[in-house]
């Protein structure tokens, strides 16, 4: 087993006991709320008479069934189901003493956007939610793990859960990015490499140069898709960068207390002679764009590369899975992703709805429009994410382009308020999952990319190489349709 990493330092500074099953307690220190996953867990603590025993160390937002347009989030909902579950969700932290960012905030958003930029998310920490990207919080060096309802009346009620520990598999990224290729495009390329399930039993581990020079939110935007690797959490050592980070958010301490704790984040990052279950390498010099021509993340290429066969893959399971996935997406083996047509076009969630991501996007479109035929929608992850691109004319370009600027929440990442795909509609999405009725049609097809990418279809109608439209128009070898195409 692992020693000496960061893993292994925060479990064992937040292990209460052995249970009796073998399992260890652990210690939550952070524990974030939304209103899908927990009305039955306070349930549960409301027939046993029970208290949360840690109110300050719980928050509370609402995502995934906040509408995005400003008009429909007059209350009541217009959906009965999605008011039933917000009015259950401001009662039960009301009544429990917990902050909730709700509607009036100003600091709504997706779970996982919230925390961060207010500093709730911090080096050392263990963090639950009853989401599976609570990975996303390790990009700070934390542990963070998506928990179900019974974990959640758990944490409620004792501030623990019983967990297994998991191995720890060291993932160095190697190389420079090129321009126009993002920490979207490093964590598909490592689950191309290690697969959908290749990190089961694992948490993930990310070093190297290409992770080391990535800012914030990139880090959050890999370790958020490392549960679609399979690994129960992704995480990346504290540094200078975490920490400028952090320095002056709402909720971290300031001054001398500051420092103080800055010394005990350093002191959790993992040994330089820490011993690891496992070790890989992932090269990035050279990457391509990549986007998905498939129903799951590991059926995803460079943008330079043809669509596989399902005779290249090894075990049938993964022939079958190709097979499925070319005649969901109607595509042929051997084809180039550039040029596949887009209806719509997605950006935002919680591992592209972030500042950095939209404006990035909007190098793209400005002075472009989206293309007649495609429906765009921009969902800024929250609703400080959405102030700061206002601030900032951001928004305007996305409306000049032709995107519907909406209000924050999950929106079409699983369809769970009106944003959804209609039919058969083909989305490029800065989201995470591409599984089929993810975007709410049993029909629709989804086409996972970077929110560049994202821009760069909105305008084209199609998907198409965002680095066409950046200052050198370089490709880096991406090649075109003519060389990829059977």
């Amino acid at each position: 087993m692992s020693e000496g990493t960061l893993y292994d330092k925060v479990w064992d500074r937040h292990k209460v006991t052995e249970l009796p099953n073998g399992q260890d307690q652990l210690f939550v220190g952070l524990h974030l709320v939304h209103e899908v996953t927990s009305p039955q867990a306070f349930g549960m603590l409301r027939e046993r008479d029970l208290d949360v025993a840690h109110p300050d160390r719980t928050f509370a937002t609402t995502d995934h069934i906040a509408p995005t347009e400003a008009e429909k989030r007059e209350r009541p909902l217009a959906d009965d189901q999605a008011e039933e579950m917000l009015s259950a969700l401001e009662r039960n932290v009301g009544e429990s003493g917990i902050t909730f960012f709700g509607f009036e905030s100003g600091e709504q958003g997706i779970t996982h956007v919230v925390a961060p930029e207010l500093g709730l998310s911090q080096p050392g920490m263990t963090v639950a939610c009853g989401d599976s990207h609570t990975a996303t919080h390790g990009a700070f060096g934390s542990i963070g793990v998506g928990i179900g309802t019974s974990q959640i009346r758990d944490v409620l009620a004792t501030g623990c859960i019983a967990a297994d520990k998991q191995k720890v598999r060291r993932v160095n990224v190697e190389g420079e990015l090129g321009e126009g290729v993002y920490a979207k495009d490093v964590i598909l390329k490592v689950i191309q490499d290690l697969g959908v399930d290749g990190g089961v039993g694992h948490v993930y581990e990310y070093g190297g140069p290409a992770i080391e020079a990535l800012d914030m939110e990139g880090r959050l935007a890999v370790c958020n898709m490392s549960i679609e690797g399979g690994a129960r959490a992704g995480y990346i050592n504290p540094d200078e960068t975490t920490y400028e980070y952090l320095r002056g958010r709402e909720y971290v301490p300031e001054g001398e207390a500051f420092e103080e704790r800055k010394a005990y984040w350093e002191s959790i990052s993992s040994d330089t002679d820490a011993e690891y279950d496992d070790v890989v390498t992932v090269d990035a010099d050279g990457l391509d764009p990549l986007v998905t021509w498939g129903i799951n993340p590991g059926q995803v290429i460079e943008i330079s590369e043809p669509v596989p066969h399902p005779d290249d893959f090894e075990a049938r399971t993964d022939r079958e899975a190709a097979e499925q996935a070319l005649d969901h997406m109607e595509i042929e083996a051997g084809q180039s992703m550039l040029g596949y047509d887009v209806d719509v076009a997605f950006l935002g969630t919680c591992t592209n709805g972030r500042l950095s991501d939209f404006e990035e996007a909007a190098k793209i479109l400005e002075g472009n429009t989206v293309d007649a035929d495609v429906r765009a929608l921009a969902v800024p992850g929250s609703e400080t994410v959405r102030q700061q691109c206002e601030e900032r004319g951001i928004d305007e370009t996305f409306i000049n382009a032709g995107f519907q600027w909406r209000r924050a929440g999950c929106s079409m990442c699983l369809a769970m308020n009106d944003d959804a795909l209609e039919g058969d509609e083909v989305c490029a999405s800065s989201s995470n999952r591409n599984f089929i009725g993810r975007q709410g049609s049993k029909d629709g097809r989804t086409v996972l990319m970077s929110p560049a990418m994202v821009a760069a279809a909105a305008v084209e109608g199609q998907v198409a190489d965002a680095r066409e439209y950046l200052d050198d128009g370089s490709t880096g070898g991406a090649g075109g349709v003519e060389e990829v195409a059977d």
